[in-house]
């Protein structure tokens, strides 16, 4: 048989617990739960930076943030330039590769794409969704859904800001066409590739990128009103409203001194000391976050379809990920709050799916740690292929998942994983979880110092509500897990120490 293609559907902010095998009370996943049903999920899948850029570059470097020097959106590094892309090396074997949607990667991470399109004009000049939109004649439409991430309407100006009613937590109705929307364009220009491969020689590499569910949460009306946001319930599978997250109003005080300050603002369009008083508020964002998962999972399911039609299911190595997760509502939080932590599990853990040739069905969740970095030497192996080797500046981070999509874990399997921004670093083992504030002295993070570290007991604490740093009775264990972080400092230098390194 030939080489088999490749195709990674990607998505952008999805909590990992937000999928119907999860176990989710409100949200039906049945395309992406078939896609975990004939392969393997991995339950325990973490990103190297809850911050989009970052993680997105290290996924398709192979490299962690400190390696590459990327720990927030706004970093550059002249390693950017030298590295071998995930899709460079599949290119550079035969494979004819493409992406459709936001890529959001830089320098040599992005080389290595024989067709692109995405969502951002920035991105794809001459080929992307914001003049095709326009082009149909719904740009003022568009315009309005995309105001919304700013909390505003889309006649305002930032200089003249003023909240919009209906777009606090920046969500509303959208009001596009159903076959227009962001999501849908992905859809349609994966299909047209899928379509326009079939029976030939050369295998693809297809890197189908979804937008959402980030903000703005803007979902078509059929989505959002499949949901019941008239109250709290028992969960939409038991046909009664939404189920409430554990958390939702976890006590102020306890939070990270930049989760404090954005739950107690009342300007823009985070709203939260407003909706601590009306939760219908979080009620309505809930169901627009679910609404645009759920329409996600339907264009998956079509473009599934589209690899079946054209009988190159059985030939098709398929990836489900996203970059990183969502507060969704837990610990009073929505979206990811990338200035004030990289600790939660709602926004570090990531929905990580694999089938296809060389993965067995896995009865039940992978529950080994398991990295986005990983995927760079996972596909390779899959898929028959070399390292890029000698030709890339450094090894790649990430080790292998294969041998687990065959059912072994291998003996000397890591106990640990970690995941760092630019100001905190989190170290993961199976049970316990310690966040270390790293950069505490810029002003205005100067408070996290005196707020503490984060150290969670997920046995007994699985919604990180109580924080056990400098307990007592969690002395060993902290002291532990400092150790363990400072070894794996040790094993993975920074780009900065990379750099005083002499040669």
């Amino acid at each position: 048989m030939s080489r088999p293609n490749l195709l990674f559907l990607f998505s952008d902010q999805h909590n990992a617990d937000v999928l119907g095998c999860e176990g989710h009370p409100d949200v039906a996943t049945p395309h992406l739960d078939r896609l975990a049903a004939r392969g393997a999920r991995f339950s325990r899948a973490y990103c190297q930076d809850a911050v989009c850029t970052p993680s997105r570059c290290s996924l398709f470097s192979g490299l962690y943030p400190r390696t590459l020097g990327v720990r927030s959106n706004g970093d550059r590094t002249p390693l950017l330039d030298e590295v071998v892309s995930l899709q460079a090396s599949f290119q550079g074997q035969g494979y004819r590769t493409a992406a459709f949607g936001k890529r959001h990667l830089y320098g040599a991470v992005d080389h290595g794409w024989d067709e692109k399109a995405s969502h951002l004009r920035i991105e794809s000049l001459e080929d992307n969704y914001v003049d095709w939109v326009a082009g149909e004649g719904h740009a003022e439409t568009f315009d309005r859904d995309w105001a919304a991430e700013f909390g505003r309407g889309a006649e305002q100006t930032p200089a003249h800001d003023v909240p919009q009613p209906d777009a606090l937590f920046t969500t509303r109705e959208s009001g596009l066409p159903e076959h227009m929307t962001m999501e849908a364009w992905t859809k349609m220009r994966t299909v047209d590739f899928i379509e326009r491969m079939a029976g030939g020689e050369q295998p693809f590499f297809c890197l189908s990128s979804f937008y959402r569910p980030h903000q703005p949460y803007t979902p078509l009306p059929r989505y959002f009103n499949r949901f019941d946001r008239s109250k709290w319930g028992r969960g939409r599978h038991a046909g009664d409203g939404l189920a409430r997250p554990t958390s939702l109003t976890q006590p102020v005080e306890d939070l990270p001194p930049r989760l404090q300050e954005q739950t107690r603002s009342t300007e823009g369009p985070w709203q939260f000391r407003l909706a601590r008083a009306d939760e219908q508020l979080y009620r309505d964002f809930l169901a627009a976050y679910y609404a645009l998962v759920e329409e996600i999972d339907d264009h998956v399911g079509e473009i599934v379809a589209a690899l079946e039609r054209t009988r190159q299911w059985k030939n098709t190595i398929i990836v489900y990920s996203s970059d990183h997760g969502d507060f969704a509502g837990t610990h009073g939080m929505i979206e990811k709050c990338a200035v004030g932590q990289n600790v939660y599990e709602a926004t570090v853990r990531v929905p990580m799916i694999l089938c296809g040739p060389g993965v067995e069905r896995a009865h039940g969740p992978i529950t080994s740690l398991a990295e986005l970095v990983d995927l760079y030497p996972t596909l390779l192996e899959l898929c028959g292929l070399d390292a890029p080797g000698a030709v890339n500046p450094l090894p790649l981070d990430g080790r292998s998942l294969a041998p687990l999509c065959r059912g072994t874990v291998p003996p000397d399997w890591r106990q640990c994983t970690v995941t760092e921004s630019w100001n905190q670093s989190t170290i993961i083992t199976d049970r316990y979880k310690l966040g270390l504030w790293t950069d505490t002295f810029r002003h205005p993070y100067r408070d996290h110092r005196e707020f503490g570290d984060l150290l969670f007991d997920r046995e007994i604490d699985p919604h990180e509500t109580h924080n056990l740093a400098g307990t007592e009775a969690y002395a060993e264990i902290e002291a532990m897990l400092r150790n363990q972080w400072k070894a794996w400092q040790r094993e993975h230098p920074a780009f900065s120490e990379k750099l005083a390194t002499p040669a």
